[in-house]
């Protein structure tokens, strides 16, 4: 079959690799019928986040048909449409039981302190073959896949697999209450869906900071008060927007690989802000110093999440979604306890929140196709990556479709 397969940082080729097969009495084979890329994907072929075994199929994100189960899944049918969660939960121990199927105790083969099991991820998560495929192999997919009603379309039905949800979990740990105001970070699809999200949960005005036109107008037609940040400055312009208060609830939805401005009185900032940086770092331990060998880009400070706290109010509460590596270090924590900010952050509980979602499709109260830009043959994947890498206009998100 086919399968988009990481070979290396910056090679990634559509390679023929075998056929899955039921390796566990919890498994079932899908036949994949929709795929997507996400901006995670671009952290591993980047190296922002290491680890990456050669080999391994790439995608998290899947809607598929049953073809295959295992003697102990119980509640699918061949023949079953489903959606499949990103990140991978037994659902009996303690952690799944509680809802947060990201931390599950089993799904990790690397122990129960390994950190979240997901699809097509580096070696520390699994590894597991990930869905940009014809066909995979899904564990514990008595617990994990999610019957999808006819009325839901595979174009929908693959955003709930992973960006939806991790959107509306972003709102909800950013504690959003109605009439809030909510600063977004990163108009990417994430993004998009952190603007329905905190819509959703009540949000009195949403302010969303990008610099791609497209992404801008995406939210701007959501409803979003629009920022570019290479036009502005973006904190400056929150506090005005906001009478010299700040925002209530302030969303990272991008991460590691944010896109630090190239012009204007943020680029000046950032570039200050660098220098400072580059002096903490003569004066502490050797291992992070650049003179000292052993320097990693995730070891710089995140440009978003320096903006989302400055743009915080007092007592204000900060979501981080967006992906951060394990070598990632450095963040504004003086300003941020000074403010008496809350924080939280981690991965999606896909499981979840998928069901609610999939009924709020199914009713009509959402409908997230509109965030879905792009249409591809999984036969012409390496191309859509590399348009989606470059941010080129209108790429907002990338559907695969094997099979054409």
């Amino acid at each position: 079959m086919k399968a988009v397969v990481f070979h290396g940082i910056g090679d990634i080729r559509l390679d023929n690799v075998p056929e899955p097969k039921i390796q566990e009495p919890t498994d079932a084979i899908v036949r994949i019928t929709a795929s997507a890329i996400c901006g995670t994907d671009l952290h591993m072929i980047r190296g922002t986040f290491p680890g990456m075994k050669p080999g391994t199929i790439l995608g998290h994100e899947g809607v598929g048909i049953v073809e295959e189960i295992g003697s102990n899944v119980r509640n699918l049918r061949v023949g079953d449409r489903v959606v499949i969660p990103s990140t991978i939960g037994c659902g009996f121990c303690s952690y799944c039981r509680s809802g947060y199927y990201a931390q599950c105790d089993n799904a990790n083969p690397n122990g129960p302190s390994a950190g979240t099991a997901f699809f097509g991820g580096p070696e520390e998560s699994g590894p597991f073959n990930g869905l940009q495929a014809e066909r995979a192999r899904i564990p514990y997919a008595n617990v994990g896949l999610v019957k999808l009603p006819q009325d839901v379309t595979d174009a929908q039905a693959i955003l709930l697999s992973d960006i939806f949800p991790t959107a509306y979990f972003g709102a909800e740990i950013a504690e959003i209450e109605p009439g809030d105001t909510v600063a977004i970070f990163g108009c990417g699809p994430v993004g998009q869906f952190a603007i329905a999200s905190a819509q959703i949960l009540g949000a009195g005005r949403i302010l969303a900071v990008d610099t791609i036109p497209s992404r801008l107008e995406m939210a701007r037609e959501l409803g979003a008060e629009v920022i570019d940040f290479n036009a502005e400055d973006p904190v400056e312009i929150i506090q005005t927007l906001t009478g010299g208060i700040g925002v209530d609830r302030a969303i990272d939805a991008v991460g590691v690989d944010a896109t630090r401005p190239d012009r204007g009185p943020a680029a000046e900032q950032a570039q200050q802000q660098a220098q400072e940086f580059q002096q903490e770092l003569k004066q502490i331990a050797p291992e992070t110093n650049p003179q000292g060998g052993n320097w990693h880009p995730g070891n710089a400070p995140s440009q978003a999440l320096t903006w989302a706290v400055e743009a915080l109010a007092k007592a204000g509460t900060l979501s981080i979604i967006g992906v951060y590596p394990p070598t990632h270090r450095f963040f504004p924590i003086g300003m941020a306890m000074n403010k008496n900010l809350t924080i939280n952050m981690g991965n999606c509980n896909h499981r979840k929140y998928i069901p609610m979602l999939v009924d709020m499709v199914e009713s009509g109260t959402v409908d997230p196709e509109q965030i879905l830009t792009q249409q591809e043959p999984l036969m012409s994947a390496i191309d859509a990556y590399k348009a989606f890498d470059q941010r080129q206009p209108g790429w907002v998100k990338v559907e695969l479709i094997p099979g054409t």
